[in-house]
Parts: structure tokens; C-alpha cells; sequence
């Protein structure tokens, strides 16, 4: 199978600039900062885009031997200590979590939590005070995203605690009802600004204080499909490498959204190769996690069980990637002597949610584990469980 390499220095192209947010993103976003326990060393050891250093020439194996022993006698263990993603067992399947250079696939139905699942785990990981998320959403603009991520921080994953959290529908109530009573004049001392009414609220004020913690390490862009290419987003990538010492984990969602140019593919499955190629190319080169939402296709979508197959695009969904997550609703996977057999707790798993690792490079594959969905608040919690249930499969057929 041909591959396709994004591999090239990537100077400006006045030919074709970048989308409005690419463009407007300064040249060092975050203060720089070395990983904990790494030495100025370390972070000068990095090339300018992020990456090791000469990423695209030719090494020895005694070179590679001795630049990672120096990285390791400086402190820089980051080859080595996978992030963790907070989802419980699910680190425990993947080897510990997320690691440099790896490409990870999240697929499933349409809402079925693939945009929670992400952005709770990029929350996680930005609430290490030594790295950074850079999320990049095609469907929801910023605002959406921290709108959710109050929600979310509303019941305190994994706290999860329900009698506090604040559903979307609440928190717009709350901010317009606030502002109506300054432009009516009942209150003259109603706050103005939208912080200082998330701040007075007592529902609200904990979820602010809480995305505060990390708020300066979450970076957001309301991608489009029309403009931000993987030439975009690798530009973005490697400026954000250069401020924090490389410390960024990259979220796309989703997959088949990223915008294709200059190249034109023959039909989607040309496109969705040159794209998972391309973001395959980012994680290597720039020597960072890459985590992509893939959406189903339609005969995925019609069938009782989505695996990694039913993914829109082609076969280089499963050649790139290294972990391939599948999510099912567990009440429409269990099954069917399980349903006939307990049909009132079948209706019970109705909020909860099965994830499979479907292919998984570095341990074992075909896992299943399963979350509670608490889709109101857009969080999962992330103390799940290994089903102990009897799924369907492909040999099962219900009528």
C-alpha cells in the first residue's frame, strides 16, 4: 500500500494562507516550559518543530542509543511515562495512556459521547500542570466547548456528583436571567460580565474556579472544513511544541472533516488515507499524541455492533493507527439471551457505554470496558468496569 509523507519543512505559502484562526494564533501562545525533571538541555535537544532532532535524516542506531541515553540522564523520561487519559481501566488496557507519537482512533455512532469521551480527556490531561491540550473541533465553535466544559466541571469528574451539576439549558438560563435584570435596571448591582455572573452563582462559581486550574493550558480552534488543512494544523502543532517544550497532546473532531489541500482525492476513501496519513506523519514528526474522532459510515450505522470495519473511509484507519477505540450503547450490544433473560436491568444499561479496544499495538486487542454516561452534564465517569455481561458479535444474528 502507498503511503503518502507530509514529512517537508512547511514555510508560509503566500499562495495559500491559513484559516482566520490559524493565521491569528501568535507565534508562542504559552510561556515555554520544560517537562518536569527535564534540563534547558533537554528542550533545546528538540528541532524547531517540535520534533527530535534531524526527525527526517538519516541516524545510526549508536546515535539513537546515545541521544536517549542523554534524554534520560537529563530527566527527560517522556519516551517512557505514557499520560494518563483518566478513564479507568482504560489506561490499564492501552499500556498507562497516551504516549508521544502515537495515533489513536475513537469511533462510533452519532451521539453516542465520541465529543464528551474527547474533550474530558483533554481536560485530563491539561490538568497536569506540565502539559497542554490543543482540541480542534470542526462542529462546535469555542464557546460551545467551554459552555460544555462548565457542565462538565459542574459535577467534578470523577467525583460525578449529580445534586450540583448544571445542565447547558440551566447555565444559559442563568446567564440571560442575570443580564435581563441590568437592562431592565431592577438590580443595579447585577454583574455585567459573564465571569463575574459565573462567579456570584452558587452553581456555577465551583465548575469556574475548577476549569480555571487549567484553562491557560487547554488551547481551542474552531476549525473548518474548507481551510484548516493538515498544513494548518501542523504549522499550529509545532508553534505550540516550540512554547512547551513539546508538551501537547492533539485532539481533531473529527477525522474526515480536515480539509484536503492541495491535493485532490479520487472519492472519500482517497481523502480519509490522505488525512490519517497526514496525522500518523504530525505524532511522528512533531513527536506528540495524536487523538482523532472517526465517524461511522452507513452500513456501520445500521448494523447492532460498530467495530473498527464500519468506520468511514479506508483500510488506513487500521494500518496507521495505533489504538482503535470502538463506542457501542451497551443496552443495543447485549446479548439476546442476556436481554430475554433480564430484560428490566438490560434497560438499566441504557446510559452506559461500551468501549473496545479493537486494535491496540502495544498489548492486547478486542477488550471490552464500559463507562456511565451522564450526557446532560457531557461527562463520563471515568471509574468504569470490564463488562461482565455477554455481548453480541459477528456470529451473533438477532432478529
Amino acid at each position: 500500500m502507498a503511503t503518502r509523507r507530509f514529512t517537508g519543512d512547511l514555510p508560509p505559502d503566500p499562495n495559500f494562507p491559513l484559516d482566520n484562526e490559524a493565521s491569528a494564533m501568535p507565534q508562542q501562545p504559552v510561556q515555554p516550559q520544560q517537562p518536569r525533571g527535564a534540563s534547558a538541555q533537554s528542550g533545546q535537544a528538540r528541532s524547531s518543530s517540535g520534533g527530535r532532532p534531524g526527525s527526517h535524516l538519516p541516524r545510526t542506531l549508536t546515535q539513537v542509543l546515545n541521544e536517549a541515553n542523554e534524554r534520560v540522564i537529563q530527566g527527560d523520561l517522556v519516551d517512557y511515562v505514557p499520560m494518563s487519559t483518566g478513564f479507568d481501566p482504560l489506561d490499564g488496557f492501552i499500556g498507562g495512556g497516551l504516549r508521544k507519537t502515537e495515533l489513536v482512533l475513537l469511533g462510533g455512532a452519532q451521539g453516542i459521547g465520541k465529543t464528551i469521551a474527547t474533550l474530558q480527556i483533554a481536560r485530563n490531561i491539561a490538568m497536569r500542570p506540565d502539559q497542554y491540550a490543543f482540541y480542534l473541533s470542526y462542529e462546535h465553535t469555542e464557546t460551545h466547548l467551554m459552555h460544555r466544559l462548565l457542565c462538565l466541571e459542574s459535577v467534578n469528574p470523577p467525583e460525578i456528583d449529580l445534586s450540583r451539576g448544571v445542565k447547558l439549558r440551566d447555565l444559559y438560563q442563568i446567564i440571560v436571567a442575570e443580564r435581563a435584570k441590568g437592562f431592565m435596571g431592577r438590580d443595579p448591582n447585577t454583574p455585567g460580565s459573564l465571569q463575574a455572573i459565573l462567579k456570584d452563582n452558587p452553581k456555577t462559581a465551583p465548575a469556574l474556579a475548577r476549569m480555571a486550574r487549567y484553562s491557560d493550558r487547554m488551547i481551542l480552534v474552531k476549525a473548518s472544513p474548507a481551510v484548516t488543512t493538515l498544513k494548518a494544523i501542523k504549522e499550529m502543532t509545532a508553534r505550540l511544541c516550540d512554547a512547551t517544550g513539546g508538551n501537547v497532546t492533539v485532539f481533531v473532531d473529527y477525522l474526515q472533516k480536515v480539509a484536503v489541500y492541495p491535493e485532490r482525492p479520487r472519492d472519500e476513501n482517497d481523502k480519509v488515507t490522505i488525512i490519517v496519513e497526514g496525522l500518523k506523519d504530525i505524532g511522528l514528526s512533531l513527536d506528540v499524541p495524536v487523538w482523532a474522532i472517526v465517524a461511522a459510515d452507513r452500513e456501520g450505522l445500521k448494523s447492532k455492533r460498530i467495530h473498527l470495519f464500519h468506520l468511514r473511509g479506508s483500510s488506513a484507519l487500521d494500518y496507521e493507527s495505533d489504538i482503535a477505540i470502538i463506542m457501542n450503547n451497551k443496552y443495543h450490544i447485549l446479548s439476546k439471551d442476556h436481554v430475554a433473560f433480564n430484560p428490566y436491568t438490560a434497560k438499566q444499561f441504557r446510559d452506559w457505554v461500551v468501549f473496545t479496544v479493537e486494535k491496540n499495538r502495544a498489548g492486547r486487542a478486542m477488550s471490552d470496558m464500559e463507562f456511565q454516561l451522564h450526557g446532560q452534564h457531557f461527562a463520563f465517569d471515568p471509574r468504569g468496569q470490564k463488562v461482565q455481561q455477554q455481548l453480541i458479535d459477528d456470529k451473533v444474528i438477532e432478529s
